[in-house]
């Protein structure tokens, strides 16, 4: 009888205590969601904000430079929305992005002939050595048409990365001589063969790590792909990695993560980590109310490029009844 009681005393402990460790696997798992977790917060701005007058979009990460905010961003006479005929504009901010106060254009057209003729936009920044380095997407009417407009088609109507230069965020900002600094691949077999744009900046081991995002000749905006270019200055001559790096990645944000880089894929919702910052793996998949275009207060950009991890804000498009407008995100 002892020996059939601490049998089962032996089975109660056993599944008791398989018991208590589904529970703290459960437990373990639901603190891991809750961590892993990624919830995006919006609020309306000022200055940049709704406006009947202009549209505005595609901003650029966040500076700060003293105790004044700068932002940079496409703007469209309205009902334009799209930044195919858009200038870039610059902002300023005291409150960490509540408020913003535009200044001026802080970049025209390109002149007569060039790859920027018809159109800026998309524009970011990087501050190093002393110097604004402003990166942006430039396109020219379509060739081969006598009233040199641009149609915006998907076979010749190709884009390009440029640079402009300034000893300070207000400007003047001035096109450097080898423009533009990146361009699209001549084999239409590649990724980036006929759109080139939205750069992404970050000083990595004292180098320039340009991060874009491409398409392919032929392909839909759903099949673009975000890929890398590095140069030992910020003027370049730029390198590029030997094909892409993100999948389904038409915008594109990265930041800094425990040594590596992180970024947000926007097709399909991710945010993926590459401890090398060139070998991506899902780290989020579960993103939901994402941002669109956004770009975040990222003080490793500024001057001296301090190693700070990001405040978790940033501004970001949104479009709605024909107009096109910016707004403030927090992620949480």
């Amino acid at each position: 009888m002892k020996l059939k009681l601490g049998i089962i005393t032996i089975v109660v402990c056993l599944i008791a205590s398989c018991n208590n460790t589904k529970k703290e696997k459960s437990f373990s798992k639901e603190i891991a969601i809750k961590e892993n977790a990624v919830k995006f917060t919006y609020q309306e701005v000022a200055g940049i904000g709704k406006d009947s007058t202009y549209n505005r979009r595609d901003n650029s990460d966040i500076i700060k430079v003293n105790d004044t905010y700068h932002i940079w961003y496409s703007r469209m006479d309205s009902p334009v929305t799209a930044g195919y005929w858009a200038t870039i504009w610059h902002a300023t901010s005291t409150d960490e992005g509540h408020t913003w106060k535009e200044q001026s254009m802080a970049l025209g057209l390109g002149a007569e002939g060039e790859f920027d003729n018809h159109s800026v936009f998309t524009p970011n920044i990087l501050v190093r050595n002393g110097k604004y380095y402003m990166y942006y997407t430039g396109v020219k009417p379509t060739p081969g048409r006598k009233d040199k407009k641009f149609e915006g088609n998907s076979t010749t109507d190709i884009t390009a990365i440029g640079l402009a230069v300034a000893n300070s965020p207000d400007g003047p900002f001035v096109r450097v001589e080898n423009n533009p600094v990146l361009e699209i691949s001549k084999d239409s077999t590649d990724f980036d063969s006929f759109r080139i744009d939205d750069a992404s900046l970050l000083v990595r081991d004292n180098k320039i790590a340009l991060y874009y995002k491409g398409r392919q000749w032929g392909k839909s905006p759903a099949e673009t792909k975000m890929s890398v270019a590095y140069a030992n200055h910020p003027e370049g001559p730029f390198t590029k990695y030997d094909g892409y790096l993100l999948d389904e990645s038409h915008e594109v944000l990265i930041w800094q993560k425990d040594g590596g880089v992180a970024s947000l894929a926007s097709i399909n919702a991710t945010i993926n980590f590459a401890a090398d910052g060139e070998h991506f793996s899902v780290l989020n998949d579960s993103l939901k109310n994402i941002p669109k275009a956004p770009g975040l207060y990222r003080p490793v950009l500024e001057n001296g490029n301090p190693d700070t991890e990001i405040p978790g804000w940033g501004i970001a498009m949104k479009s709605s009844k024909g107009l096109t407008y910016l707004l403030r995100f927090e992620i949480k």
